[in-house]
């Protein structure tokens, strides 16, 4: 039998402990993780460190009144 004979199989050895901590895919990340989705990261960055705003989205922001600060609480 040649090698372009042997068909692919699929199993089922996916265990919780393999999912990403993020979408919790464990066959492929789904298109809203920020593992892969840039624009997803940049949100969850900005949002965990207001310093890693860009100076464009800042300007933006506050153009629309928008005061983006680490919250005090």
């Amino acid at each position: 039998m040649s090698d372009s004979n042997i068909g692919s199989y699929h199993t089922n050895a996916y265990n919780a402990e393999a999912a990403c901590e993020h979408c919790e895919g464990i066959i492929r990340h789904e298109p809203w993780c920020q593992t892969i989705n840039a624009a997803v990261c940049y949100a969850r960055k900005i949002i965990a460190s207001p310093t890693e705003l860009s100076i464009g989205d800042a300007t933006i922001l506050h153009s629309l009144g928008v005061l983006w600060d680490r919250c005090h609480g």
